[in-house]
């Protein structure tokens, strides 16, 4: 097993000629996408793995430095598909990964025939003329309860981020992989994301994008697909699913993998 494949237990599923990529976001891990998995292996190649970092990896792994940036998380998103010798790839990715794998696009844009991004944000911060959802004093409240109480901060988050009913599955299942992280690598990884802008990239992305948001959510604002539409340098469409929640595969599977489903088998009209 090379050190790539064991870094982000990597797991390779399904057969097929086209290869789908699946990443997960923040405080979540490839658990996240069990709904959907079943609905691909069959006429699909599917990869998984989990981004350093999260519960499931060694924390050895996990250089400060190079996850203080997004770049450093794409050029692991390259590293696997130049390990699993992969030439084109349908990516979709959830959450920060959204962003990981439009960065990723623009350094190897033949290696990603779609990129489908479901609830993803190039800024979190409000600004002059863009509204991301937060304030720094917003943020700068969640990193202190963070550092505080990372379980007790844990407790609190996952409802607040899945939606819905606090005592559902979902609840608890975001929970476990959120808890599961180590807290000063949590902080870490939570800062580099909320602190994020990237707005200045998003013309250079050349792939086709599938914009995938749901109606309601805590950490993305809906206007932020439609500003990821407007500025995205590619083709895109986007699709507001009736789904309540930042983890929407995860909490509303029913709503959510169709949608996945068809965006990931039909692409754009032109």
């Amino acid at each position: 097993m090379g050190i790539v494949e064991e870094a982000h237990n990597l797991k390779v599923v399904g057969s097929g000629e086209q290869v789908i990529v699946l990443a997960h976001g923040f405080g979540s891990d490839q658990s996240l996408w069990k709904h959907l998995v079943p609905h691909l292996v069959d006429e699909y190649r599917v990869v998984l793995f989990d981004n350093i970092g999260a519960g499931t990896t060694n924390p050895e792994y996990f250089d400060f430095e190079r996850y203080s940036t997004l770049e450093g998380y794409a050029y692991d998103v390259l590293a696997i598909l130049e390990e699993l010798q992969i030439q084109s790839c349908i990516f979709v990715g959830h959450s920060v990964s959204a962003m990981i794998g439009a960065i990723a696009s623009i350094t190897r844009p033949d290696l990603f025939s779609k990129l489908i991004l479901i609830n993803g944000s190039p800024r979190y911060l409000n600004d002059a003329d863009y509204y991301g959802g937060f304030e720094q004093e917003d943020l700068d409240q969640l990193f202190e309860a963070m550092k505080s109480n990372y379980k007790a901060w844990c407790s609190g988050f996952a409802p607040l981020a899945v939606g819905g009913d606090m005592d559902s599955v979902a609840v608890q299942e975001f929970s476990r992989t959120l808890f599961n992280m180590r807290p000063d690598i949590a902080l870490s990884v939570a800062q580099t994301i909320f602190q994020v802008d990237l707005r200045q990239i998003l013309c250079h992305v050349t792939v086709p994008c599938h914009i995938l948001q749901s109606i309601k959510d805590l950490a993305v604002p809906v206007v932020v697909s439609e500003y990821l539409h407007q500025n995205l340098g590619s083709e895109s469409i986007v699709e507001v699913m009736t789904s309540d929640g930042h983890l929407p595969q995860l909490s509303s599977p029913d709503i959510v993998v169709p949608v996945l489903l068809r965006h990931i088998r039909y692409n754009i009209a032109t």
